[in-house]
């Protein structure tokens, strides 16, 4: 008799722009589900109107290797800072997003992510790991920060204004077309007072909490990524588990990205998932107790010149992970071969 598929936890990864043969082997591992940034380089920093034809042929492409496009990346661009200094141009922005938002929808496309960044992302070092992996690090005393004279400062009011405009603006699109929305929250937190003056409110759990506050929309949620939240904590062994637990319990998470750190608040490396601080079992049961229903998504951060198109590493935190959903009593068994 076959199994009846059921929601629950799911093994997921993302992809950046991929092409046949890495839409191939992510197959092979045995994920059906992928959350694809499929944005060109020169796309990252700017808004782009998206053709609903061009989306519909690019899920389709995806599904051709057997597999379901979960999510997109919709870049918001510089609507933050433009709602602050140039108002016309970020409702220039909103309506073009929402426009996306639509289009994206009308492709059969159920949920985008995106990031509320008010600030260029502080610069990571690496720091030597296990067999002389490197692993992608931040420690705020060591100054590894954005030029400052490229940063123009802004105060936690006006950070949550900005916010709130985009919220309203998208959330209300999204409601129309039944589009979820799911924030990545900020990475690495900023310590107290900001960075260069500049606030980033939703680098701390309140801030988290806060964000979900502006709309009651249950398609207003989180992209709940596990280290940045892990690093908001000086301990996140001890701190994580009921703050996953919480979130989990409000069904706004729409997307979990499964990683792991060593260290804490404004000092942490990105490892491997099996030799960070947090007990990714006990993190996995957090999300099952709280109801988290979706994709889980390995996504390991280390990098080595062995494996220079990071396959290996992603298929061990892939084996990993799909073995931690397996022992938790998540069904995770592949479709029925025709």
């Amino acid at each position: 008799m076959q199994a009846r598929e059921t929601q629950t936890m799911y093994l997921s990864e993302q992809l950046l722009n991929p092409d046949e043969s890495r839409l191939r082997l992510c197959s092979q591992f045995g994920v059906q589900h992928v959350l694809v940034d499929n944005r060109a380089p020169g796309e990252l920093s700017r808004q782009v109107r998206w053709e609903t034809p061009d989306l519909v042929s690019y899920r389709h492409w995806i599904e051709s290797f057997d597999l379901k496009l979960d999510m997109l990346t919709l870049g918001v661009g510089s609507v933050l800072m433009d709602f602050l200094n140039d108002l016309p141009a970020a409702r220039r922005q909103r309506d073009l997003l929402a426009d996306n938002i639509r289009r994206a929808s009308d492709a059969g496309i159920e949920c985008l992510r995106y990031q509320v960044q008010m600030a260029g992302t502080p610069r990571m070092s690496h720091r030597p790991g296990r067999g002389g992996v490197r692993y992608p690090s931040y420690r705020h005393s060591d100054g590894m920060s954005d030029d400052p004279r490229e940063t123009q400062p802004v105060s936690a009011k006006a950070a949550w204004s900005a916010i709130e405009f985009l919220v309203e603006s998208l959330v209300g699109a999204a409601d129309e077309a039944g589009v979820r929305l799911a924030c990545l929250p900020q990475n690495p937190s900023f310590p107290a007072g900001g960075l260069h003056g500049v606030e980033h409110v939703t680098g701390s759990v309140e801030g988290m909490r806060k964000f979900l506050e502006l709309s009651p929309s249950r398609h207003h949620g989180l992209d709940f990524c596990q280290g940045a939240v892990s690093g908001m904590f000086t301990e996140p062994a001890k701190a994580l588990i009921p703050v996953i637990e919480e979130f989990a319990s409000t069904g706004r998470i729409f997307v979990v990205r499964f990683n792991n750190i060593r260290g804490g608040y404004l000092d942490f490396q990105e490892v491997f998932p099996d030799e960070g601080d947090v007990d990714m079992f006990q993190a996995l049961k957090a999300y099952q107790r709280g109801g988290y229903a979706g994709p889980v998504c390995a996504q390991p951060s280390p990098v080595s010149e062995l494996d220079p198109d990071h396959q290996r590493f992603d298929a061990f935190a892939l084996g990993y992970t799909r073995g931690l959903l397996q022992a938790a009593g998540v069904w995770t068994a592949a479709r029925p071969r025709a």
